[in-house]
C-alpha cells in the first residue's frame, strides 16, 4: 500500500500521572500505541442517532478524495461497517478468542475487511454485558493494528463509538483522536447526550490532544434547538443532513449513500458528505467548551 501525503497530525502527549477528571480511575493510553500520521476522528452521539451511517458515508467520501481510510466500529453490536462490507464481519475480540489471545497467530485478513471504495473495516466488538470494559477492547484493537503495521500508510481513521458516554471505557477512542465529531438531531434527548459527550471530551483533554471538531445535524429539517445549545456553549455546526428516506433504505439495502443512484436529493447528500470530508481534512478549529448543568439544559430547551 502506498502512503499519501497529508498535513502533519497534532502531537499526542499523554500525561500518565494525571487523572482524566475528578474521580477518574481510568487506565491511560499506552504512549506506544499512537496512531502514526493518520488524521483520527471519533464519532459520538446518542444511541440510534445515525453515527454508523454518518461514519460509513464519511469514510467513503474520504476515500473518494484519495485517502486511505480505516473505520473502526466500537460497539458490541458490531454493525458499524455493515453498509461498507455488506455483512457482519468478525470482531477483534472474536478472532482473538480463537487463538487464545495470541495475537501473533492472526493474519491481517482475519480481522480487516475491505469495504466500499477500498475502505478498510474493523469491528472491535466488546466484552459480554457486565463482564468487561470497552476501553480494553479499543486498546487491544489499536495494539493489533500496530502489530500488523496497518496504521503506517493510513491517512484517515474513524472511530464509530457506542451510543452514549457512560464510562471512561466508552470514551477511550478520545485518547487516540484529534477531533471528536458529535452527531445529533433537533430534539431534547440528542442534545442532552451531546452535552454529556462535551463533558467527556473536556475530561480527556486534560491529558490528550482531542478537541471538539464540530456538530453534524442529522435527520433534521429544522435545527433551532441544536443552534440554541451550540450558540450557548460555543460549538459549530459542521453540516446538516436531511431526514431522507434514501438514507433509511441504504441501511436496509446494505449500501452507502454513494451506492444509491443519482436522484437529485441523493446526490445532494453525497455532495454534503464530500464537503464534510474535505472540511475535516482541511482541519477544523479546535474547540474546548464548557458543558451545561442538567438543569440548565432543561431551562434552555424546555417548554415555555
Amino acid at each position: 500500500m502506498t502512503a499519501l501525503n497529508i498535513r502533519a497530525p497534532l502531537p499526542r502527549r499523554p500525561t500518565l500521572g494525571r487523572s482524566d477528571g475528578e474521580g477518574s480511575v481510568q487506565v491511560h493510553l499506552d504512549p506506544n500505541l499512537d496512531m502514526g500520521k493518520a488524521q483520527v476522528f471519533a464519532v459520538y452521539g446518542k444511541g440510534g442517532i445515525g453515527k454508523s451511517t454518518t461514519s460509513s458515508n464519511l469514510s467513503v467520501a474520504f476515500s473518494k478524495l484519495g485517502k486511505r481510510v480505516l473505520q473502526i466500529g466500537c460497539d458490541p453490536k458490531h454493525d458499524s461497517t455493515f453498509t461498507l462490507t455488506k455483512k457482519l464481519i468478525p470482531t477483534v475480540i472474536d478472532v482473538l478468542e480463537t487463538v487464545n489471545f495470541h495475537s501473533e497467530e492472526l493474519r491481517i485478513e482475519d480481522f480487516v475487511f475491505e469495504g466500499t471504495n477500498g475502505v478498510m473495516c474493523v469491528e472491535a466488538g466488546g466484552p459480554p454485558a457486565g463482564t468487561g470494559c470497552g476501553g480494553y477492547v479499543v486498546g487491544q484493537t489499536v495494539k493489533l493494528l500496530k502489530e500488523h503495521h496497518l496504521l503506517e500508510d493510513t491517512d484517515v481513521v474513524i472511530f464509530d463509538v457506542l451510543g452514549d458516554v457512560v464510562c471512561g471505557g466508552f470514551a477511550a477512542p478520545l485518547q487516540h483522536a484529534e477531533r471528536a465529531i458529535i452527531v445529533t438531531a433537533n430534539d431534547f434527548d440528542s442534545i442532552f447526550a451531546m452535552n454529556r459527550i462535551v463533558q467527556a471530551i473536556k475530561a480527556k483533554s486534560k491529558n490528550y490532544e482531542v478537541r471538539v471538531g464540530g456538530v453534524i445535524a442529522n435527520r433534521s429539517a429544522a435545527t433551532d434547538q441544536i443552534e440554541r445549545f451550540t450558540d450557548k456553549v460555543g460549538l459549530n455546526i459542521l453540516g446538516r443532513l436531511p431526514d431522507l428516506d434514501a438514507i433509511r433504505r441504504s441501511r436496509l439495502g446494505k449500501r452507502t449513500l454513494f451506492e444509491m443512484g443519482d436522484e437529485p436529493d441523493v446526490v445532494a447528500v453525497q455532495d454534503e458528505y464530500l464537503r464534510l470530508a474535505q472540511t475535516l481534512l482541511d482541519g477544523t478549529e479546535p474547540r474546548l467548551v464548557d458543558s451545561l448543568k442538567d438543569r440548565e439544559i432543561f431551562d434552555l430547551l424546555g417548554f415555555d
